[in-house]
């Protein structure tokens, strides 16, 4: 089998993978954030990378694990970040006519949150910017049609925690799952231009924490 075909393989085994087994975790089972995002995610999203960086005889590099471009990625997430973060703060005044940025946070408070964004940021990114991403724009040599199809299965992904953990409404689903698609954009955007995952990890936690403010 040609090498182009076989990563093709590859990522379609592990998306399918993601797809059913945290499709079914979303719908069968619910455990603490803490215990889902730290540890159970990491297991179930990580774990294959490694065994298929072993058989496609590759390092963490390839998905974006350096140092290289570190800061030209910290920039650029953070100023493509910046538009979230203001979003939060304009959008937690209007609905508690004050600075209420304690408001879903939880029991754990600021520092707990914001481990557990970065955690689950970087098992997402690395998952889909480093490696289905990644692997895509390579094998097709066109950078925004791989985006394009990252993206719709990054969406994908995000309909059993939208339907069966937040029972979002239909309207309010479609809604999300779009603007979900629009960040899976920006965040393979950026991480096409520094080659570094974690252009895609910073940006990932300014896009979540409109989410963990408001929902």
């Amino acid at each position: 089998m040609p090498k182009k075909e076989k990563i093709v393989k590859n990522i379609t085994i592990y998306a399918i993978f993601i797809l059913i087994v945290w499709g079914f975790y979303r719908v069968l089972f619910k455990l603490p954030d803490n215990v889902e995002e730290t540890i159970l995610k990491p297991i179930i999203w990580l774990t294959p990378l490694f065994f298929l960086l072993k058989k496609e005889k590759l390092g963490i590099s390839s998905l974006g694990i350096t140092l290289k471009n570190l800061f030209p990625a910290v920039y650029l997430s953070l100023g493509l970040g910046a538009i979230f973060a203001i979003e939060a703060i304009f959008l937690n005044f209007l609905k508690y006519k004050t600075f209420n940025f304690g408001a879903n946070i939880g029991e754990g408070g600021l520092m707990l949150s914001l481990m557990i964004s970065f955690a689950t940021a970087f098992s997402e990114e690395v998952s889909f910017r480093g490696y289905i991403f990644n692997r895509l724009w390579g094998v097709l040599n066109n950078e925004w049609l791989a985006n394009i199809i990252t993206s719709f299965i990054w969406a994908l992904v995000h309909i059993p925690v939208t339907i069966f953990v937040w029972k979002l409404s239909l309207v309010s689903a479609f809604l999300y799952l779009f603007l979900t698609f629009l960040f899976g954009m920006g965040s393979a955007f950026v991480f096409a231009r520094t080659k570094n995952v974690f252009s895609s990890v910073f940006l990932h936690v300014l896009w979540q924490w409109p989410i963990i403010l408001f929902r």
